[in-house]
């Protein structure tokens, strides 16, 4: 009966009411956790206006690629196993769970080694060893880095419930986690009720906190609620069949968000060679831009389900709808972010405390580079579908000319003209590019899928 209720569901309802449902939820959340991520940044820039926030903007390639590999592994994960419960393969789908596990825990194994010996060599490739700068970025780094089986447990839990369309109880692990964090960040920063004030180390405390509290409700949700799925201990044992065709889809999408590390590093070089309010400004707008880029991502990850579910059950009819919907829902929130970021500059900017300085170089960085989110909006959903539908290669592809081949190459030439407001074009520029790969990749992808080629 649950089965048949599972596939009502994913294989019957309309696709409008389908995917805003599942989807709405992840959005709720993914919009609380760039507001946990914004507030970890605020209260910082409260304790420490210039180091503590550069030791944020400095932490954030090592951060990114932690979420890149716990993500694109639950990634293939997830495809794999919405595609296996779209072809009534049940045995299998739990066992893809239970593998999903045990990459999981891989991914953390590589987090604790870059934790316990290589944060201070990263560190110190961008900030002097013994300034304010260093201590802070390393105390902060070496914290999450080790506490971060959490963020991989998490992860892992909530995409097994959006796999099987849960994805309301997807949004209450990842929302007790937010809260959590953003409780104790104050109180660890600045030491209320009788603490000993941590400062930067408190908003990594923080941090991890908030990741272990979603974890384990995340275990309890799904051993309680998912009864699609049994996890057993047994289908933890890596099988290399199943491994493999995880990967398969999963690598594409970890080294996709791995280069968003690379092109961060890279930037947060050409700009601190400008100063440190320039460096900050580009980790500030990061932190902004989730508010936007967010809630997308959230759309996509109820879409990917979806479109994997109708893929494995052979129905075109609403994968392409499923597409479709989600795309123009994508461009029309991409375009009130773009608005937002064009009339209200100063007011985001001042959320942070933001100098008078930081003020002239973030406003014109801000619209700048906000640019992109006419583009975006497609681009995202497009690589997302060529995911679903087993093709991350090409996501892989337009991401790597995105960011390596375009965007880093065109900050560092106009960073030689000497004027730091110059570089935020290279967003928009390689943005252009993204799109124009998108739309070439995802006509063929759904040729190849739907042709029997």
């Amino acid at each position: 009966m649950e089965n048949t209720l599972k596939e009502n569901k994913m294989g019957t309802w309309h696709i409008p009411k389908l995917l805003y449902s599942i989807s709405l939820p992840i959005i709720i959340s993914m919009i609380v956790q760039a507001m946990y991520n914004v507030v970890d940044s605020v209260y910082v820039a409260q304790y420490d206006n210039i180091a503590g926030t550069g030791a944020l903007t400095l932490a954030f390639p090592i951060q990114n690629l932690m979420i890149a590999v716990a993500v694109g592994l639950a990634v293939g994960m997830n495809a794999l196993l919405s595609r296996s419960l779209g072809e009534k393969n049940f045995e299998k789908a739990n066992k893809v769970a239970g593998q999903g596990f045990f990459l999981t825990f891989c991914g953390y194994l590589l987090f604790l080694i870059i934790g316990l010996f290589l944060v201070k060599p990263f560190v110190s490739t961008q900030a002097e060893a013994g300034t304010t700068l260093y201590d802070y970025s390393v105390d902060y780094l070496s914290i999450v880095c080790i506490g971060s089986l959490g963020v991989f447990v998490q992860v892992v839990t909530e995409r097994l419930l959006q796999a099987t369309g849960k994805s309301f109880y997807s949004m209450l692990t990842q929302l007790s986690g937010a809260i959590v964090n953003i409780v104790l960040d104050p109180i660890l920063i600045f030491g209320w009720l009788g603490l000993p004030e941590m400062g930067v180390a408190g908003a990594a405390y923080a941090t991890v906190i908030g990741q272990w509290v979603a974890a384990i409700i995340g275990i309890v949700l799904n051993l309680c609620i998912n009864k699609e799925l049994k996890l057993q201990v047994k289908n933890f044992i890596p099988e290399l069949k199943l491994v493999k065709e995880i990967l398969i889809i999963g690598i594409p999408s970890v080294l996709m968000q791995a280069i968003g590390s690379v092109m961060t590093f890279c930037m947060n070089k050409i700009l601190i060679g400008f100063s440190t309010e320039a460096l900050n400004v580009f980790g500030l707008y990061f932190k902004l831009q989730s508010f936007v880029f967010m809630p997308i991502f959230g759309l996509n990850n109820g879409m990917v389900p979806i479109v994997a579910y109708n893929y494995g059950a052979k129905r075109k009819d609403r994968v392409i709808a499923t597409i479709r919907l989600a795309a123009f829902t994508a461009i029309g929130y991409m375009l009130l972010g773009f608005l937002i970021f064009q009339i209200f500059p100063t007011v985001l900017l001042g959320f942070f405390n933001a100098s008078e300085s930081m003020l002239a170089i973030g406003k014109v960085a801000l619209r700048t580079i906000s640019i992109c989110f006419v583009f975006a909006g497609f681009s995202v959903i497009a690589s997302a579908t060529c995911q679903a539908l087993g093709k991350s290669i090409y996501s892989l592809i337009i991401s790597l000319g995105r960011q390596l081949v375009v965007l880093i190459p065109s900050a560092f030439l106009l960073s030689l003209l000497g004027n730091v407001n110059l570089i935020w074009w290279a967003f928009p520029i390689a943005e252009v590019l993204s799109l124009l790969l998108c739309v070439y990749f995802l006509i063929r992808v759904l040729k190849k899928t739907f042709s029997g080629e």
